[in-house]
């Protein structure tokens, strides 16, 4: 089985406490929490890029 996919239970946490902060939002502020969080995940992944391209360990 593939755990990769799973979410650790401090995410499955994280994932509620997500949840409690939009639910009293409305819909144009969730939108941009949305668009905030995906901005935050794509500049992680950029630095998960740039630390595996400049690593030594390749």
């Amino acid at each position: 089985m593939d755990i990769s996919n799973q979410l650790t239970l401090e995410q499955e946490f994280e994932l509620v406490l997500y949840k409690q902060k939009i639910d009293p939002l409305n819909l144009e502020q969730a939108q941009n929490l949305l668009v905030e969080t995906l901005k935050t995940m794509m500049l992680k992944d950029n630095i998960i890029k740039y630390v595996v391209k400049n690593s030594h360990f390749r």
